[in-house]
C-alpha cells in the first residue's frame, strides 16, 4: 500500500524533519497531497515528539539517517525516488561551531554535497526520473551568510555578496554555493531561501528565546552577550514555513534565491526585557526570590566574532509571491511563551 502511494503521489524528501524548522514544515506538508519522507539523524536538537500530531497521516514516513552518509542516502533515493528535496538539516548553533566546527563541516557542507550528488545520479541513471522529472532542490539558509550588516546603509538583498563571520555561517555559505554550482553544472533545478532569526513553539532550548523563557521560569540568570545591543530580525516559524512553501510549489521560478524577513528588528537586550515583562504578567507563581524576571538579566563576555546586526531586504519574495509575514513580534511571542508554559514536559529533558 505504501509503495503504491509513493508512486501515485509526488514525493518530497525533507532532511532534518525532526528539528525545529523541519518539523514545522512537515506538519503543514502532510496535509497536502504529497508523500513525505523525513530523513533525520536524530541529533541532540531533533525530537520526533515534535511530529506527534501527524501520526494519523499515512502519507508520511520517517527514516533515521545522517545526510553525511552517502550510501544511506543513495539507498533512500533509489527506493523512494523523491521529486522534491527540501534541505533543512544543519548544525546551526554558532557557539557550538566556535568550540567544535567539524560537525558543522560534515553536516552542512558534506551533507549538502551528498544530497546534490544523489539528485544528480538519480536524474541520470534512475528510470523513474525519465518519466517523472525531478522538480526542485530547495536549500534553507540563513541571513548570517551575509555577515555583519551593522555598517551597511541598506539591508542585503539576494544579489549581495556572502561574507560569513563564524564557522557556522561559513559552512552555510559553502553549502549554498554548492547548490548554485550543481544547479548550473548539472542542471539541477534549485531555489535557496535565506531567512532571519526564527522563533516559535518546539524550538530547541539552546536558542536565545527559549533560554530567556526557561531560565526565567527556573529562577536562573539570563545571559546577555556583551552590551546586548546586537540587532536581530525575528521571523515566526509559521511565517517562515509559509514562505518556503510559496517558493517550492511555484512552477515558474527556478534557480533563484529569496530572502525571508520577519520585519521585526529588535536589540537583544530589548527582546529579553519584552519577554521578561510578558512573563511577569503571565506567570502567577514566580520562582523563589524573583519578584521581576528582569532582575535575572546578567551581561556576560561577548561571543567571539559576534556580528552586531543582521537584517534582510525581502522585497523579492513579496513581489514574486505576495508573501508578507503575518506575525509581528508581539503576536508571535505571545503564542511562543504560552506554548512553553504549557509544555514543561517537552522542555524537561532538554539542555
Amino acid at each position: 500500500m505504501k509503495e503504491k502511494m509513493k508512486i501515485r503521489q509526488k514525493t518530497i524528501l525533507v532532511t532534518g524533519g525532526a528539528g525545529f524548522i523541519g518539523s514545522a514544515l512537515i506538519r503543514k506538508l502532510v496535509k497536502k497531497k504529497y508523500y513525505i519522507i523525513n530523513v533525520d539523524k536524530l541529533g541532540y536538537a531533533s525530537d520526533l515528539s515534535n511530529l506527534h500530531s501527524i501520526k494519523k497521516y499515512k502519507n508520511y514516513k520517517f527514516i533515521k539517517a545522517n545526510i553525511s552518509n552517502l550510501n544511506k542516502l543513495k539507498n533512500i533515493f533509489k527506493k523512494y525516488t523523491p521529486q522534491f528535496v527540501i534541505n533543512c538539516a544543519a548544525e546551526s548553533h554558532v557557539d557550538r561551531s566556535i568550540k567544535s566546527s567539524k560537525d558543522f563541516i560534515e553536516s552542512n557542507i558534506l551533507g549538502t554535497y551528498n544530497l546534490l550528488e544523489c539528485v544528480r545520479i538519480s536524474m541520470t541513471t534512475n528510470k523513474f526520473y525519465k518519466k517523472n522529472k525531478f522538480y526542485l532542490f530547495h536549500q534553507v539558509s540563513t541571513d548570517e551568510v551575509f555577515g555583519d550588516s551593522d555598517k551597511l546603509k541598506t539591508a542585503p538583498d539576494e544579489s549581495s555578496n556572502y561574507n560569513p563571520s563564524s564557522p557556522y555561517s561559513a559552512t552555510k555559505a559553502s553549502s549554498d554555493n554548492l547548490v548554485v554550482a550543481w544547479g548550473r553544472t548539472f542542471n539541477i533545478p534549485y531555489t535557496i531561501s535565506i531567512c532571519t532569526n526564527n522563533y516559535g513553539p518546539f524550538q530547541f532550548t539552546e536558542k536565545l528565546i527559549p533560554v530567556i523563557i526557561l531560565n526565567s521560569l527556573r529562577g536562573k540568570k539570563i545571559p546577555v552577550y556583551g552590551d546586548g545591543k546586537q540587532i536581530r530580525d525575528w521571523l515566526y516559524v509559521g511565517d517562515h514555513v509559509d514562505a518556503i512553501l510559496k517558493i517550492v510549489f511555484n512552477k515558474k521560478i527556478k534557480n533563484e534565491k529569496f530572502n525571508i524577513s520577519g520585519n521585526n528588528q529588535v536589540k537583544n537586550i530589548d527582546l529579553v526585557k519584552i519577554i521578561c515583562n510578558l512573563l511577569n504578567r503571565l506567570v502567577k507563581l514566580k520562582p523563589k526570590n524573583v519578584s521581576d524576571f528582569k532582575n535575572l538579566i546578567e551581561f556576560t563576555k561577548d561571543r567571539l566574532g559576534h556580528d552586531r546586526r543582521y537584517f534582510l531586504k525581502s522585497k523579492k519574495i513579496t513581489d514574486s509571491f505576495g508573501w508578507t509575514p503575518k506575525y509581528d513580534i508581539k503576536k508571535g511571542l505571545n503564542i511562543t511563551l504560552n506554548w512553553y508554559l504549557k509544555n514543561s514536559e517537552w522542555c524537561k529533558n532538554k539542555v
